[in-house]
């Protein structure tokens, strides 16, 4: 009932495009995208035509130039003086009784200070999202170019970084295991042991993407990783089942010494490998939200950091006051082990299930998508879910039933590619319709 209310909305609503126009008037099908004299549309060359005159798909249809903004978005931009202004009372005598009252009210002043801070936080949100809606599609393909050539050393030292890294810290702490006899060494040892196996994974992942035979796949390769990352999650979760269940019989059997032998050259290893991975984790901190493999690097350093400080804990803890302490702690570094590794799972099986992607993404899409063409009459229709690491975008626009087949082709040829030339988006698909009052035109199968 929602998503026909919405549609409705969006479809009966007057198009800001054609304000100027009657009713019933309805731009020529016959109209020649050449002869296109207002200033707010310009030609524009699609990304893969050549533009020789003989072809029939040469010539694109009329576009909104960057400084056309039909909705008014800009006016609706607070300064950053206007925002300091902002408070959660509009009354000013109202205002004023509440300051005194809070002068007297500690708690009631912080609570007002939090409004405050709330309500600013929601305006600079609300800025960044007017500016990101109105900057062109050109920009953001620009953009995440110059953030992937800028990150590629960056990328490049984090990933081989962490792999020889990885490679060094997992000789040092099998080691320290050994020579110890600690399950909580072993715990942080299983882990070190398989992170060069998730960084060579990562890395032949990467590869196999920027490598595919479109005949094989045509979609590519881009959920590889996530399947890749899945796997592993679950041989991580494995192994910390095994340690759990050697700590728990060591724990059955007992121990004649009240504590256990303390090794420190064990220890001093996997002080070592903590101060690494604390390294590692910095340096991949501001790049995590930029390029996937290095988030997955992140998270993973992350739980090193835990799990490599949790037990020289307990291991010093076993050998210097109590034996228990060194089985019962491996038993929750492996249960914290599965918590954190079944959490990326999960995370990783929402991305290939498919997960609507998130609203701003979601903003972005529809306001390109309104404001693509002065054709498009409505958009009936906005769906962009996960596919991977990736998004699929399905939009369903309403174009006037007398155009033709020429002009609907070539707008809805230039939204799906427009589209598909953002960053995040891994293949679009764009329908065109003549009305919205129809049945939806898919239907989710709940029997195989």
């Amino acid at each position: 009932m929602e998503e026909s209310h919405l549609r409705q909305s969006m479809s009966h609503h007057p198009s800001p495009f054609n304000s100027h126009q009657a009713p019933h008037s309805h731009i020529p099908s016959t109209l020649s995208y050449n002869e296109a004299t207002t200033t707010a549309l310009e030609p524009q060359t699609s990304q893969h035509r050549t533009g020789n005159a003989s072809d029939e798909e040469g010539q694109p249809p009329p576009r909104y130039t960057r400084e056309n903004d039909p909705f008014q978005l800009a006016s609706k931009i607070k300064t950053d003086e206007e925002i300091r202004q902002i408070h959660p009372q509009a009354n000013t005598a109202r205002k004023r009784d509440s300051c005194i009252r809070a002068s007297k009210n500690p708690k009631k002043a912080l609570n007002t200070a939090i409004s405050s801070r709330q309500l600013q936080g929601f305006y600079h949100s609300q800025n960044e999202n007017i500016e990101r809606m109105l900057k062109p599609v050109e920009e953001h393909v620009r953009d995440a170019r110059e953030i992937s050539a800028n990150n590629q050393l960056k990328y490049k030292i984090a990933v081989y970084g962490s792999f020889a890294a990885n490679i060094i810290l997992s000789i040092l702490q099998l080691y320290g295991a050994i020579a110890s006899g600690s399950l909580s060494l072993f715990t942080t040892m299983a882990d070190a042991v398989f992170d060069p196996m998730s960084n060579l994974t990562l890395l032949l992942c990467n590869k196999a993407v920027n490598r595919v035979d479109p005949r094989k796949f045509p979609a590519g390769k881009a959920r590889i990783e996530t399947a890749g990352n899945i796997c592993f999650c679950f041989l991580m979760t494995a192994v910390s089942f095994i340690i759990i269940a050697f700590s728990i019989r060591e724990l059955v059997e007992g121990s004649e010494s009240e504590t256990g032998d303390f090794h420190l050259p064990s220890v001093i290893a996997v002080i070592v490998a903590f101060c690494t991975k604390f390294a590692l984790f910095v340096y991949c901190f501001a790049l995590r939200h930029q390029v996937s493999q290095i988030r997955i690097l992140w998270e993973d350093h992350r739980n090193d950091l835990f799990i490599n400080g949790f037990g020289i804990l307990t291991s010093v803890g076993g050998s210097k006051l109590r034996w228990w302490i060194d089985p019962m702690g491996a038993i929750i570094l492996s249960v914290l082990v599965s918590c954190l590794w079944l959490y990326t799972a999960y995370h990783e099986f929402q991305l290939l299930i498919g997960v609507t992607a998130d609203t701003k993404m979601q903003q972005l899409i529809t306001y390109i998508s309104m404001t693509h063409s002065p054709f498009i009459t409505a958009i009936d229709t906005v769906r962009a879910y996960t596919s991977g690491p990736r998004l699929l975008v399905e939009v369903d626009i309403v174009m006037d039933p007398n155009d033709s087949l020429r002009a609907t082709h070539d707008v809805a040829e230039e939204l799906q590619m427009k589209l598909e030339s953002l960053p995040d988006v891994e293949r679009a698909y764009v329908h065109v319709d003549y009305e919205t009052t129809h049945k939806p035109e898919h239907f989710l199968k709940k029997e195989l």
